[in-house]
């Protein structure tokens, strides 16, 4: 049985673990088997650089989040 694909959405202070640590070590929330995505609002918010987010994470708008829990998950983490 295949698992059930996971998206998780990082928002509010969240954004935080989209970004690299000092040292170019990526925060350990994204050791999870998930397609990460962070808000871009909300990293604009706290003044973060979008070239600061870690490869796994795909920087999206609000209109994306609505596409990505509408269309392509069951699930939907907002962390």
């Amino acid at each position: 049985m295949k698992p059930e694909k996971m998206g998780i959405v990082l928002v509010s202070n969240g954004v935080y673990h989209a970004t690299t640590k000092e040292g170019g070590k990526a925060s350990s929330m994204l050791d999870y088997s998930a397609d990460y995505f962070v808000l871009k609002e909300d990293l604009d918010t706290r003044g973060l650089d979008e070239s600061k987010v870690d490869s796994k994470v795909k920087v999206v708008t609000y209109g994306d989040v609505v596409d990505l829990i509408m269309n392509d998950y069951e699930k939907t983490a907002w962390l």
